[in-house]
């Protein structure tokens, strides 16, 4: 059972974990969620604040990256693993620093300008997850497609309905134009830095839009996936009720459709900032 949490969540400049220079050592307390991998994991990224924020300029100063041990055994640690409905395949944790005490020198860069650093992988994670949802999108296309054509009722395979055919072939449509934008979303990442015409924002833009687009129609081909194969959509032999499960993470994650709308509104069309 998780111990309830007083969680930044998406507020990142807002995170609570401290790391305090002591000598040699930082000293960390403070606690993370969702952390993957982290049972079987030797080594962590840690993003935590080294300067309290009310003594820095910017909220996005004073936060540290460091490169720390992990394991189960180690004094001032404690991970906590997740049950969750998907992604089974890779453990998930709730990860509690008491006095966790790590060397000076796992620090990346310099202290409080970890944010920065963070900043740089955030476009191409939205690619990636962006990905991931294209590809549970298609498989499950595929599973219902090839069901849709073998399946016979009342004399005529069901893909012959077009009840049955069109939102497939709507499922397509999507996942191919979700397609399109994530590659261009990715030509922009890899063009950022040597392309002066590439700005940071139009590189957010289409990344940020990439991952909306893809996990929404991952999602929806997904779902018509289990709706085709009816009764038999719901048994796992199938798969395709997994294939749902697993694409509510790039839904969620690495950010919510929620805050992208935001930040299409305010960056794309010069809106007032929502949240």
């Amino acid at each position: 059972m998780l111990t309830p949490i007083a969680s930044t969540g998406l507020d990142t400049l807002k995170l609570r974990t401290r790391a305090v220079r002591d000598g040699d050592v930082y000293r960390i307390s403070g606690q993370k969620i969702w952390i993957s991998s982290a049972q079987v994991a030797s080594k962590c990224i840690l993003l935590a604040r080294t300067t309290p924020l009310e003594e820095v300029k910017k909220p996005s100063e004073g936060l540290s990256l460091f490169f720390v041990d992990m394991g189960r055994d180690l004094p001032g640690l404690d991970l906590r693993k997740i049950r969750k409905m998907g992604g089974r395949a890779v453990d998930a944790n709730e990860i509690f620093f008491d006095d966790y005490q790590v060397p000076a020198d796992t620090l990346i860069g310099e202290e409080g300008q970890g944010f920065k650093i963070v900043l740089h992988g955030m476009n191409a994670e939205r690619c990636l997850l962006a990905g991931e949802a294209l590809g549970l999108g298609y498989v499950a296309l595929d599973k219902a497609t090839k069901y849709a054509r073998e399946r016979v009722v009342f004399g005529r395979p069901i893909g012959q309905n077009q009840g049955i055919q069109h939102p497939l072939a709507l499922a397509f449509m999507n996942l191919e134009a979700a397609k399109l934008a994530t590659y261009h979303a990715a030509r922009l990442y890899d063009a950022s830095g040597k392309d002066s015409e590439v700005t940071t924002q139009n590189v957010g833009i289409a990344c940020n839009s990439a991952k909306f687009l893809a996990a929404e129609a991952g999602y929806a081909a997904c779902e018509r996936a289990v709706l085709t194969l009816g009764g038999l959509g719901y048994a796992a032999e199938y798969h395709v009720e997994r294939y749902l499960r697993e694409c509510f993470v790039p839904r969620i994650a690495p950010v919510s459709k929620e805050m992208i709308l935001n930040y299409i509104g305010e960056k794309a069309l010069g809106l007032p900032k929502s949240y």
